[in-house]
């Protein structure tokens, strides 16, 4: 059985930036931790990401961050959530 793959390529996640910032829709509680790419009919380009972390405590936004840095090959440090840290769609900063 082939290997799920967890992260999309950095550039396009990257390619979905607008002003330094990442829109995400997150999904906690998730049975794997993953990035997705939106959809082509997806006119909002918001990226798809899922973590195991419960949503509580700020377990998932951590968990989010630890996961976006990881396949942006960025410290997580550089990452900060600056819209929606209780929503399901956060803006990410990103720096450039």
């Amino acid at each position: 059985m082939a290997k799920k793959k967890l992260f999309v390529a950095a550039g396009d996640i990257l390619s979905l930036a607008r002003n330094g910032e990442l829109t995400v829709r997150v999904t906690p509680n998730a049975g794997d931790n993953s990035i997705s790419m939106p959809k082509d009919d997806d006119a909002a380009c918001v990226l798809s990401v899922r973590v195991t972390a419960t949503p509580e405590n700020g377990k998932a936004n951590a968990a989010v961050l630890k996961l976006l840095a990881k396949a942006l090959g960025l410290p997580r440090t550089s990452l900060v959530i600056v819209r929606g840290s209780n929503s399901r769609t956060k803006t990410i900063a990103i720096p450039q």
